[in-house]
């Protein structure tokens, strides 16, 4: 079997998980340690250091890491690195916590999951953190706001996993980084092309998709399924999209579906960034990014993404970049197209606002097929319809 060439970041893939023989010991010690319940970004942010989706991350990050990458998006070592992955708490939950202590970590049932070596405890400037991360210090900011909420204190310290994680809710489709590295490698892949989507797939992402599985022996379709905003399709309707363009539309030989765990933090060209780290690790050779990746409102420029990715070699972030303008149907060429391939004008491109794709999804009307394909559209359909009536029985129970 041939593998893709493609080594983790770092160079190791790390894995965080206890060894079986030492869980019991582990589970006696964590007995005896403060608990701190996790919050579902923490909490994912755990199963990405754990399982070495965040190599060669193996734990949260301490005061000099952090200033290093919030000032230099790297590491102290220099590898790149554009996010802290950081423990928040508040004032109260620090007053149980010093250097040197260990700390029992748990999910939102209080089951205890890993433990906190605290190596570090420090109170940064959230106002810059704020500013050079998300490049705004607005609450208006999901990434802002979520930060910002928290807790002012941060824990530093490498993570061991000592019981089970929290069951997934897409069993089948959590793939860890070694998991699909093994995949990868028994279908002959040795390059693979990820993509990242929090939305469902529609024809502007499957030209794009299949444009770059030319290039490729694999695509790799690696949605996040981790916390998001209110208003974003939800991750079990997203995963029905996934499944039916796969089923209709894509060679099944050559595409492979797989969970991404992370929360989103909608910030950008910084977290674009980070998700080319995180699927360098996966074992992937070639990353899509196209328009406005992981923005969030008009805080982003359309291509800024691309413009700070290109910042870095190859020797910083082994894996080429495919950059991809935004995609239209276009009426003149009768097929998908951007400025770079088409002639056409503005009057000639079928292009919808996605608000103006949730407006037709809400009455039940059907997107043009130049935008959406029926399956998805149908899926979407019955989605909202389905809200909506959740919405009703809510307001007529008050």
């Amino acid at each position: 079997m041939q593998s893709p060439s493609t080594a983790p970041h770092g160079g190791v893939l790390i894995d965080r998980f206890a060894p079986e023989d030492k869980t019991h010991s582990f589970r006696e010690r964590a007995s005896r340690l403060p608990v701190l319940r996790l919050s579902a970004r923490s909490l994912a942010d755990v199963r990405c250091l754990a399982t070495g989706i965040y190599s060669p991350l193996e734990g949260f990050v301490d005061e000099k890491t952090y200033d290093s990458v919030v000032e230099t998006m790297r590491l102290p070592n220099g590898l790149a690195w554009s996010i802290p992955i950081t423990l928040q708490v508040n004032e109260e939950q620090a007053a149980h916590v010093s250097r040197g202590s260990e700390v029992a970590l748990a999910d939102s049932t209080g089951r205890v999951i890993a433990l906190l070596e605290v190596t570090d405890v420090y109170r940064p400037d959230q106002q810059r953190e704020a500013e050079r991360v998300y490049g705004t210090t607005e609450l208006a900011h999901p990434g802002v706001k979520a930060m910002r909420e928290a807790g002012n204190v941060y824990l530093a310290g490498p993570i061991t996993v000592i019981d089970d994680l929290p069951e997934e809710r897409f069993p089948e489709l959590s793939l860890t980084p070694a998991q699909t590295r093994e995949l990868f490698a028994e279908r002959g892949w040795q390059t693979v092309v990820a993509f990242q989507t929090r939305n469902p797939i529609h024809r502007a992402h499957e030209y794009l998709t299949k444009t770059a599985l030319e290039m490729v022996d694999g695509l790799f379709i690696n949605p996040l399924v981790g916390q998001t905003k209110g208003d974003d399709v939800p991750a079990e309707v997203r995963v029905r999209c996934y499944l039916a363009m796969m089923e209709h539309y894509y060679p099944a030989d050559r595409v492979m579906l797989g969970t991404y765990p992370a929360a989103m933090r909608y910030a950008g060209p910084r977290e674009a960034v980070l998700h080319a780290v995180s699927r360098i690790n996966y074992g992937c050779t070639h990353f899509i990014i196209g328009r406005d990746h992981a923005g969030v409102g008009n805080y982003y420029g359309t291509y800024e993404a691309q413009q700070l990715i290109s910042q870095f070699s190859r020797d910083e972030l082994d894996i080429q970049i495919l950059k991809f303008e935004h995609a239209f149907y276009c009426k003149k060429s009768k097929q998908m197209a951007t400025t770079k391939t088409t002639v056409s004008g503005p009057e000639d491109r079928i292009f919808l606002s996605g608000t103006k794709v949730r407006e037709m999804l809400s009455r039940g009307e059907m997107p043009p097929e130049e935008f959406s394909r029926p399956e998805v559209a149908q899926i979407l359909i019955e989605a909202y319809r389905q809200a909506a009536e959740r919405e009703e029985k809510v307001g007529a129970s008050k």
